[in-house]
C-alpha cells in the first residue's frame, strides 16, 4: 500500500479552504476529489482518474444509499406539509403560544436533547419541525442550524443510541486486540467513565443552551442574528440554503389550515422510526443472544446483564439506516392522507407534490454525496494515520488528553466524519493510555478525549454528513451554517483545553472542572458578545417577541414604496 505523508492531508484541506473561501462547497469538494485522485493514480489522464473517483464514491454497505433514500422521502415530506397548509397553521400556532425567540430557542433545544437516539434523526426532525417557528420569531436560520447541530452528536454519543454501541465495540476490539480483555474493565465501565471527560459533548450541549437563554451573539451569528431581526430576511441575501421549500414548491393551500397537517406526520415519522430502530434491534439482539448461548427471554437478560446494558445492546443493534426510511415513508403516506381525507388534494396533486419534494433535495444530496467521497478519499491516502502517527511521539501522560482531543479533532476536521475519525483513533489512544498509566485508570480520560476531538472537528467542517444535514432540514446556506457555528465551537473548544489541562497537572476532577468550564462558557459568552457588539454598533443582546415582530411589520406595510426604499 502506497504512503503518501503530508500529501494525504492536501486534498480535504482543499475542498474545506475552499469551500468557506468562496461559499461554493460542490465546487470545493470536486476539486478536493481531484487533487485526491491525482496523488492516488499519479496521472493526470482524465480517464484513469474518474475511474478511481467513481470506485472511491461506491464504497460503503448500502448505508449511505438508505441516507439518500431517506433524505428524498423527508423532502417529499416537508413539501406535503407545505403545500397542505401546515406551516400557516405553525405560524397562527406560533403567534398565538410562543411569544420570545427565547422560548423558540429553548424549545427547540429541549427537543435536541430528548431525540438522543440518532443524529441523523434528530437533526431532520428538529430542524423540519422548528424551522416555520423560527421564522415566525424571526430567528435567523444560521442560528437554527447552529442549534441543531450542536444538539445532535453530542447528545447521541451521550444517551442510549447507535453512537454509543460503536463507542462500546472500539473499546471492546481495542481490548482484544491487545490482549487485556480478561483484567481489564468492561467496555460499558470504561464508557461510563471517559463520559466526564467527553467534556466538548457535554460543553457543547451547555453551551447552546447558553446562547439561547441569554440571547447574546458574537461573530458572524450577531450580524446573521441582526439582520433577521431587524429586516425578518432569515437567509442573508445571495444565500444558497440547501432547501428552499418556498421557491421551489410555490404558495400552499390555504383553506383550511390545520395544525394536524402539520405535527401528525412528524409524530408519525418519530413513532415509526423509533418502533423500527428498537425492532430491528430487538431481532438482531435475539440472534446474537442465540448464537452466544446467552438468556433470550427478556428478564432473563436484564438479570443476567443489567437493564441498561440490555437496552444499549438493542438498541447499537437496530437498523437506523432502514428504520429512517420506513419512518420517512410513513409520514409522506399520513401527509397524502391527510390531504385525500380532507378533500386539500387529489392523488395526482399528491403525487406531483412527492416529486416536487424530491427536487429540493437535490443540492443537499449532491453535496453530501460529494462529502463522503472527500472522507473515502481522506481514508484512501491515509490522512487519519499520518496525522496521528506524527503526533505520537509528543504525548506525555499530563498532556495525553490535550493531544488526542487536537489529533482526533483535526482528524475529523479533514475526514468529515466523527465516526471515522473514532475508529481510527480510538484503539490507538487506548494503547497509549495503557502504556502510559499504571493499569486501565487513563484509558477513560483518552477515550473521552476522543469522542470530544471527533465531535468538535466534526462541527467545524464544511464536509461533515451532520453539518450538511443541519443546513439542509434548517434551510440554511451550509458556507454561512460553518462560518457562523465555528467561533461558538471554538470556544468550547478552548474551555475543554483548559478543564484537561487542570485535570492533566493539577488534578483537578470533573466534578470541579466540569462547572468551572460552565462558568468560564458564561463569562465568555457574555464578554465577546459585549465586546463584538459594541465594536459593531449593535445591542449586545436581544429577543424579540411575536407582538414587537406583527407591530415592524404593520409598519413596514404602511410605508410608502418610496420610504421602504
Amino acid at each position: 500500500m502506497a504512503t503518501y505523508g503530508a500529501l494525504s492531508v492536501l486534498p480535504p484541506l482543499l475542498a474545506i479552504v475552499l469551500a468557506i473561501v468562496t461559499r461554493r462547497p460542490m465546487l470545493a469538494l470536486f476539486l478536493g476529489i481531484w487533487s485526491g485522485a491525482v496523488i492516488h493514480t499519479e496521472s493526470l489522464g482524465i480517464a484513469q482518474t474518474f475511474d478511481w473517483i467513481v470506485s472511491a464514491v461506491i464504497v460503503d454497505d448500502g448505508f449511505h444509499v438508505q441516507i439518500l433514500v431517506f433524505t428524498l422521502l423527508l423532502g417529499s415530506g416537508v413539501a406535503l406539509i407545505w403545500r397542505l397548509g401546515g406551516a400557516i397553521a405553525v405560524r397562527h400556532w406560533a403567534t398565538e403560544h410562543l411569544e420570545t425567540q427565547r422560548t423558540v430557542g429553548l424549545t427547540t433545544w429541549i427537543l435536541g436533547l430528548v431525540l438522543f437516539f440518532d443524529d441523523y434523526a434528530n437533526t431532520a426532525i428538529v430542524g423540519s419541525t422548528m424551522r416555520e417557528l423560527s421564522d415566525q420569531l424571526r430567528i435567523s436560520r444560521e442560528k437554527l442550524a447552529y442549534i441543531v447541530d450542536s444538539t445532535a452528536a453530542p447528545v447521541a454519543t451521550l444517551g442510549i443510541s447507535s453512537w454509543v454501541a460503536f463507542q462500546l465495540s472500539l473499546i471492546s476490539s481495542a481490548y482484544d486486540d491487545m490482549g487485556v480483555a480478561d483484567e481489564a474493565p468492561t467496555a460499558f465501565e470504561t464508557f461510563v467513565g471517559s463520559i466526564p471527560y467527553n467534556t466538548y459533548a457535554l460543553l457543547a450541549i451547555v453551551m447552546v443552551g447558553i446562547i439561547v437563554y441569554t440571547g447574546r451573539d458574537y461573530g458572524e451569528m450577531l450580524d446573521a442574528e441582526h439582520r433577521s431581526r431587524t429586516t425578518g430576511a432569515v437567509n442573508r441575501e445571495g444565500a444558497q440554503p440547501l432547501q428552499k421549500v418556498e421557491e421551489d414548491l410555490g404558495a400552499p393551500i390555504d383553506e383550511r389550515p390545520m395544525l394536524r397537517t402539520f405535527f401528525a406526520p412528524v409524530v408519525v415519522l418519530i413513532a415509526v422510526t423509533l418502533a423500527s430502530a428498537f425492532w430491528t434491534g430487538y431481532q438482531s439482539w435475539l440472534s446474537a443472544q442465540a448464537e452466544a448461548g446467552a438468556p433470550t427471554a427478556f428478564g432473563a437478560a436484564i438479570d443476567d446483564a443489567g437493564l441498561t446494558q440490555v437496552l444499549i445492546d438493542i438498541v447499537g443493534a437496530g437498523d437506523f439506516a432502514a428504520a429512517l426510511i420506513w419512518g420517512s415513508f410513513a409520514m409522506v403516506a399520513t401527509a397524502i392522507a391527510i390531504g385525500l381525507a380532507y378533500g386539500l388534494f387529489d392523488i395526482g396533486d399528491g403525487v406531483d407534490t412527492v416529486i416536487d419534494g424530491f427536487g429540493i433535495m437535490l443540492t443537499a444530496v449532491t453535496i453530501l454525496v460529494l462529502a463522503w467521497t472527500i472522507s473515502s478519499v481522506a481514508e484512501t491516502l491515509g490522512t487519519g494515520d499520518y496525522v496521528a502517527t506524527i503526533a505520537e511521539p509528543y504525548l506525555t501522560a499530563e498532556l495525553l488528553p490535550v493531544l488526542i482531543l487536537f489529533i482526533a479533532a483535526f482528524v475529523a476536521f479533514t475526514m468529515g466524519s466523527s465516526w471515522a475519525t473514532m475508529g481510527l483513533v480510538t484503539p490507538i489512544a487506548i494503547q497509549v493510555a495503557y502504556e502510559f498509566g499504571t493499569g486501565f485508570e487513563l484509558v477513560p480520560v483518552a477515550v473521552g478525549a476522543v469522542f470530544s476531538g471527533a465531535i468538535f472537528g466534526d462541527h467545524a467542517s464544511p464536509i461533515s454528513d451532520t453539518t450538511v444535514l443541519s443546513a439542509t432540514f434548517s434551510g440554511a446556506d451550509l458556507i454561512d451554517h460553518v462560518r457562523t457555528q465555528l467561533p461558538y465551537a471554538l470556544t468550547v473548544f478552548l474551555v475543554v483545553i483548559g478543564c484537561y489541562l487542570l485535570n492533566g497537572y493539577l488534578g483537578v476532577p470533573p466534578l470541579v472542572f466540569l462547572p468551572l468550564g460552565v462558568v468560564a462558557l458564561v463569562g465568555l459568552v457574555v464578554g465577546l458578545s459585549r465586546v463584538d457588539a459594541g465594536r459593531k454598533g449593535l445591542e449586545p443582546a436581544a429577543t424579540t417577541t411575536a407582538t414587537e415582530i406583527a407591530s415592524s411589520e404593520s409598519e413596514l406595510d404602511s410605508e410608502s414604496p418610496e420610504t421602504r426604499e
